[in-house]
């Protein structure tokens, strides 16, 4: 079993999940659809299944490119998107489970970035898949849902285990840390990250994937209860509530104008 990278455009991620035993994968979030096909046939696989997370272009544009080539994938799709994704085949709801080959994942429903975003949780892989709701060090915009929204979906991948890897759908990471650091300038695990980033990306390689448990350290939007996040939003906007909800709008408008 394995995930492989496949960069698109200019900084999304496309993945290869892949069943080791039956040579089988499937594609989550594909932009370039010609890109994705020549890592499929140089690793000698057959992709069965495509498995976008939202509808945006930049994560489901090589959709029917791939079904013109490939015919007869299953191309899966939320509900909840209400038919913008791009040669579905197959609707699905949070708590569904979708199969590539003998490989399983639980359908989780995030929304906010788009009311019908979703996440693949493969427990056997110890991965998920959060597309542009959750980012290393940062979480996407909410376009079409509100700030409780959001919390609310990232407490839903913050429940997974700790080791979980996170395979998002952006390289946003140097910057997502850089913006993290101006609201916790003191966090250790966030500078650690910080440098380490830059060099990774000096050197050209990706910063892909994360975990659960060190998104809990250094992820502004996971840590609205850090007494250092709060103190520096307070000395912005002394009026702001002490509440959860308040705190992730408030640096989520913020990392807007980063």
């Amino acid at each position: 079993m394995a995930i492989i990278p496949v960069p698109q455009l200019s900084d999304n991620y496309a993945y290869l999940v892949i069943d080791d035993t039956s040579k089988q994968c499937g594609v989550v979030d594909c932009a370039e659809a010609d890109k994705v096909i020549a890592e499929v046939e140089r690793r000698g696989l057959q992709l069965i299944a495509v498995l976008p997370t939202h509808w945006h272009h930049d994560h489901v544009g090589g959709n029917e490119d791939l079904v013109r080539a490939i015919p007869g994938l299953c191309v899966y799709g939320a509900r909840g998107e209400h038919g913008r994704i791009p040669a579905q085949t197959h609707e699905v709801d949070d708590g569904d489970t979708v199969e590539v080959a003998s490989l399983k994942a639980r359908v989780i429903g995030i929304p906010a970035h788009t009311n019908g975003h979703i996440a693949y949780y493969f427990a056997a892989l110890n991965a998920v898949f959060t597309g542009d709701t959750l980012f290393i060090a940062g979480c996407g915009r909410v376009f079409e849902g509100r700030a409780q929204t959001m919390v609310d979906s990232l407490a839903k991948l913050a429940a997974l285990p700790d080791s979980t890897q996170v395979y998002c759908g952006h390289e946003y990471t140097e910057k997502n840390l850089r913006f993290a650091l101006t609201l916790e300038p003191n966090n250790q695990a966030l500078k650690s990250k910080y440098e380490w980033a830059k060099d990774e990306r000096a050197a050209g390689r990706y910063t892909v994937p994360s975990t659960i448990r060190d998104e809990k350290q250094f992820n502004p939007f996971l840590r609205t209860d850090s007494p250092e996040l709060r103190a520096n939003l307070k000395q912005l906007v002394p009026t702001l509530a002490d509440d959860k909800v308040a705190v992730f709008a408030k640096a989520r408008e913020l990392k807007d104008k980063f």
